[in-house]
């Protein structure tokens, strides 16, 4: 075989048939090429480090895939191409080197193929794949039947590339990232715009406006260009037969009159001033109505009629990942877009703010640190059409982190340029749970990135899905939030976000949820006022119910009976209790907690049980059934009441005796001073162990000389030795290790097991 400088490789791709490996077949720039290969009749190979639907898809039309790259694997391939990404140490790549095998680049390899076909490239730092994909569309619909190579998931096209036998043209999208751009020799070029991008390659503007050059050289034919963008207009417009377009009206070919209609842009078409006609383009944002213009006067200058591009462009769906939307309601807007440069990013917002809704909150993911350290002072200026932003870590794409670069480095630079509403999220996994807890009605939310960052949107579409829902079920007296953090909701202050927390009104509302939740087979977990509670740091998965307002705060009195819903508050019952002249109840002033979280646990103080005042309790099963049961019915424990371990409290009936008021006022007093001297004022979760038969526990912490002793933020009450207090930012992770060292102390040196009668519940982090 010969070495690649004295081969023929378009003729070798385009004419002969050959055994040809790809490295990297599996990202989406190789996979094209591998499917033209195939197309080609050529005998195709190729490995990388995953499989993917698409490598999935090639093997059913004929590739042989190998999920690792090995050396043997290609041994029998008379040419081999990789791709950018693809590192020197390869071995495939090592062995064809050593065997003076044939190695080509991918843009090499897509060059050679265009060169058996009229050649159309489309390039720019931005915009390119859309309008690459437009441009093949327009073509099919007008019977060119044209070939294609689209660097994107083109749902419109069926495939990112497909050889076509019947057209003699071939469109393609032009990488400028690696340089490769001087590879093509086509017939007509469509340049989009050019600026400062690729850093990590070139060395300025000067060097990529050199690669443009050379390929704005290298087209035999027309070279079409964006009169609205300056660099592209300075190394294009003095071509000869060259053809601007855009909004100027300096244009050749020109928009205008542009209007936003339910996510379409409406705009009229004018050539040399004469109008053509309007377009419908099926995808918003002034930036794609530019680039579509540019694809009508290569069309129309092919011979097209513009009424047939007009047609074509009114069914045109753009690439995936670019403002895709995944989620639509008449509340919520969730969208998707690949920009990952200070210019795409700012278009996109543009686009997304003439959407008409109230707010638009953005997810951002920088792409490769060199971008992120050349253009941070651009990135902090594009994001001024963004209400909320949350920037996360870098998506690396195959670079070595840059000491002193992260996605904080951008969101510091938009705070400094003036943005009061911009937040830095280190862990990826967690920026849905960010923004998905500042939603409100009316919002649209867009994740921006080249890397994953999407993902982060699909998990919030699916969880809106049935927050959507659970609205639907409490109705608008109700409330439900995604990952609302349990921390503001649980007395000691600490705790991971809830999936869906749910604030039902009223027992049919509640009892709808709980029906769903086992439809839907989610968990269902209910609070009340947080106390006696710790939740890890992870948070719950699943439903959240905390029954209040409405209903679940009304407290009644009859005669001497006390009807108070599960939300109301016990030392509300108390002072009811006093308003009517019903003592025994005084004991509930010193207990934070809520009239359900005194249920489940058979809260007490001063001596007093809850369920020694208790005549009735009424609940709903875990089929959303209700049911009364008296005290006599009831199985009752000392800190337990299993019948709450599967059913859900919804009111109950207490009993008070009638006393003096002064009685009343002597005991709530009382039972007010004994709280404020015998526990701490911080912020705690109320006693953390049960007391051993042996020894109270504050007691036995006191003698086991543990009082003031902490992990991190959290630390043991010098006031009392059961209460662990929070000082400020303690984590979930710290209060359980200090738990975890009290027990150990105990157990080592008075050999009690001490158990916890705070309830622990959730993930850890």
């Amino acid at each position: 075989m010969k070495r690649v400088s004295e081969l023929d490789l378009p003729k070798l791709l385009t004419h002969e048939r050959h055994r040809i490996h790809l490295i990297g077949v599996a990202g989406s720039g190789m996979s094209g090429i591998a499917a033209l290969l195939l197309g080609l009749g050529h005998n195709v190979s190729g490995s990388d480090k995953v499989s993917t639907l698409e490598t999935d898809r090639l093997q059913r039309l004929g590739l042989r895939f190998r999920e690792q790259h090995r050396a043997e694997d290609a041994a029998d391939a008379d040419l081999i191409v990789f791709s950018s990404a693809i590192k020197i140490d390869n071995p495939i790549l090592m062995s064809a080197h050593d065997s003076i095998k044939p190695v080509v680049r991918r843009a090499e390899a897509l060059a050679a193929i265009m060169r058996g076909k009229r050649g159309i490239v489309i390039a720019g730092m931005h915009g390119k794949t859309t309008t690459s994909a437009m441009t093949a569309h327009v073509l099919r619909e007008g019977g060119l039947h044209p070939s294609h190579y689209v660097g994107g998931e083109i749902p419109i096209l069926g495939t990112n590339a497909h050889w076509d036998p019947r057209g003699e043209y071939f469109v393609a999208e032009g990488d400028e990232s690696d340089g490769t751009l001087r590879c093509f020799h086509p017939e007509h070029s469509l340049i989009l715009n050019i600026e400062e991008e690729h850093l990590d390659f070139y060395v300025d503007l000067a060097a990529i406006e050199k690669v443009f050059a050379q390929l704005i050289e290298q087209t035999s034919g027309t070279v079409f260009y964006n009169i609205d963008d300056a660099n592209t207009v300075r190394l294009s417009a003095k071509r000869k037969g060259a053809i601007s377009f855009g909004l100027s009206d300096e244009a050749d070919y020109r928009g205008a009159d542009i209007e936003l209609r339910d996510f379409a842009s409406v705009f009229c078409v004018y050539r040399r001033g004469v109008q053509l006609g309007e377009a419908v383009l099926n995808v918003p944002g002034q930036h794609h109505v530019q680039n579509a213009v540019g694809v009508i006067a290569l069309a129309t200058e092919l011979g097209i009629p513009f009424e047939r591009i007009a047609a074509s462009l009114r069914r045109f769906e753009h690439a995936r990942r670019r403002f895709e939307i995944k989620y639509e309601s008449d509340r919520f807007l969730l969208v998707d877009d690949y920009a990952h440069h200070p210019t795409e990013i700012r278009a996109t917002l543009k686009t997304a703010r003439s959407a008409g809704r109230k707010r638009v909150l953005t997810m951002f993911q920088p792409h490769r640190y060199s971008r992120t350290k050349a253009l941070c002072k651009e990135f902090g200026r594009a994001f001024d059409d963004a209400d909320r932003v949350v920037v996360t870590d870098v998506y690396a794409a195959s670079e070595s982190p840059i000491s002193g670069i992260s996605g904080e480095t951008i969101a510091s630079e938009i705070t400094a340029h003036g943005h009061c509403g911009v937040s830095y999220q280190p862990r990826l996994e967690w920026v849905h749970r960010d923004l998905g807890n500042m939603l409100n009605s009316g919002d649209l939310v867009l994740s921006l990135g080249a890397g994953n960052i999407h993902e982060q949107l699909s998990l919030l579409a699916a969880d809106l899905v049935i927050a959507e829902k659970l609205k639907a079920i409490i109705t608008s007296d109700g409330e439900v939030r995604l990952y609302e953090p349990l921390s503001k909701h649980t007395t000691l202050r600490v705790g991971g976000p809830a999936q869906f927390w749910v604030e039902p009104r009223n027992e049919n509302a509640f009892a709808e949820l709980i029906r769903f939740c086992r439809r839907e087979n989610l968990p269902l977990f209910v609070i009340g006022r947080g106390s006696n509670l710790l939740v890890r740091d992870g948070g719950l998965r699943g439903v959240v119910v905390r029954p209040s307002g409405g209903d679940f705060d009304k407290i009644e009195v009859t005669g001497d009976e006390i009807t108070a819903g599960v939300g109301a508050k016990l030392k509300e019952v108390a002072y009811a209790g006093k308003a009517a002249g019903l003592g025994g109840l005084e004991w509930m002033e010193g207990i934070p907690g809520s009239v359900g979280g005194s249920l489940r646990m058979n809260a007490g103080a001063m001596g007093v049980q809850t369920f020694e005042n208790i005549v009735r309790v009424r609940y709903l099963d875990a089929n959303g059934e209700a049911h009364n049961k008296t005290r006599g019915e009831m199985d009752v424990h000392y800190r337990n009441f299993p019948l709450l371990e599967n059913n859900f409290a919804v009111s109950a009936v207490f009993r008070g005796q009638p006393a003096p008021t002064e009685e009343i006022v002597r005991k709530l007093e009382a039972s007010q001073e004994k709280r404020r001297t015998s526990q701490p004022a911080a912020k705690s979760a109320g006693c953390i162990f049960k007391n051993p038969d042996s020894c109270p526990a504050g007691k036995l912490v006191d003698e086991l000389e543990l009082k003031n002793s902490r992990v991190g933020k959290a630390r043991v009450s010098e006031v009392h030795g059961n209460f662990i207090v929070n000082d400020g930012g303690a984590t979930a992770a710290e209060v359980l290790e200090l738990i975890e060292k009290i027990k150990s102390v105990a157990r080592a040196k008075r050999g009690i097991e001490l158990e916890t009668e705070v309830q622990i519940v959730g993930e850890p982090a």
